[in-house]
């Protein structure tokens, strides 16, 4: 291949990659546009194409390398529990007796009313305690304690 060959497959490759990414959001390609960048350079410079194929490597995984753990931290979106998730693992009292049958059932958990369904299916009568495993919508779902 010759040289001006190789300008237009590392400008297509960055192109390519950064489109890619613009695309997708994930930081799966911005790697590759750095090594694709840095090919380029070294095609501008004459290096051979198994060089640049060399350079467009090792650039690529250390951008990965480098910038995966930094931007990966920033971008996981640490979860706060809601007030309602807060529930889970708590104790309440049925108020209502709940038969998943009839659609029917409630509790008081941390001082508020819930609409309640047995995890089981089966019925649980008033005034028994209940422990909180899931809230599925509006519902939570309990089990005997």
């Amino acid at each position: 291949m010759n040289a001006y060959t190789m300008y237009i497959v590392w400008a297509a490759a960055i192109i390519g990659f950064a489109i890619l990414e613009g695309i997708t959001f994930q930081l799966v390609s911005i790697w590759f546009v750095f090594g694709s960048l840095a090919a380029f350079i070294a095609s501008l410079l004459g290096a051979s194409v198994t060089v640049q194929v060399i350079i467009w490597l090792v650039v690529s995984v250390l951008a990965l390398a480098i910038t995966r753990p930094i931007v990966k931290k920033k971008l996981t979106a640490k979860i706060q529990p809601t007030n309602a998730d807060r529930c889970i693992g708590s104790d309440a009292t049925v108020l209502e007796t709940i038969d998943n049958a009839r659609s029917v059932g409630q509790v008081k958990v941390d001082g508020k009313v819930w609409s309640a369904r047995s995890l089981d299916g089966g019925i649980i009568e008033e005034n028994t305690v209940v422990t909180v495993k899931k809230i599925e919508g509006v519902k939570l779902l309990v089990a005997k304690k």
